[in-house]
């Protein structure tokens, strides 16, 4: 059962709770020590386990051979002497590692994640309106402010 369920599952590096969550939903009444260790036993713990899959096609490079093709974003919180704790958005291009836009504010909201975009896109597009990046790609990590609706939506919206 532990063999089926890791083979089943898609990702990599589960170990022997995630294994045993599954089995309890399944029906399976084992305790977590047991599959803990037959898992052992087996060489079935995530160390040893070989990745499933194929990788994800990626040339290595991140840079792009033309400017506003690709902008990175992503934001800081820095500490300041007058104003405490403030937070710095800013959106940087893939090509020369200019700065397109960056904002600084009290709040890490996805409306301040979106400001640097907004800049960028008026002084390099000439406007915000709908599709004004259109073939532009932006890279951002999975902070909240990335992965929100409305930020996602906007994003969307703009091409």
């Amino acid at each position: 059962m532990i063999v089926d369920d890791l083979e089943r599952s898609p990702f990599i590096g589960e170990g022997h709770r995630m294994v045993w969550a599954r089995l309890r939903v399944a029906g399976v009444r084992v305790s977590r020590r047991r599959v803990l260790r037959l898992m052992r036993e087996h060489n079935l713990l995530s160390p040893r386990r070989v990745r499933q899959g194929e990788g994800v096609s990626h040339d290595g490079r991140i840079t792009t051979d033309a400017p506003d093709l690709m902008w990175g974003t992503d934001g800081t919180r820095i500490l300041t002497a007058d104003e405490g704790m403030c937070w710095v958005f800013t959106a940087v291009d893939h090509f020369n590692a200019e700065v397109v836009g960056h904002h600084v504010c009290k709040r890490d909201d996805r409306f301040a994640a979106l400001q640097p975009v907004s800049q960028g896109l008026l002084r390099h597009f000439g406007g915000v309106g709908a599709d004004a990046g259109r073939g532009l790609s932006l890279r951002m990590d999975n902070g909240t402010q990335y992965v929100s609706d409305h930020f996602r939506n906007q994003v969307r919206f703009w091409g």
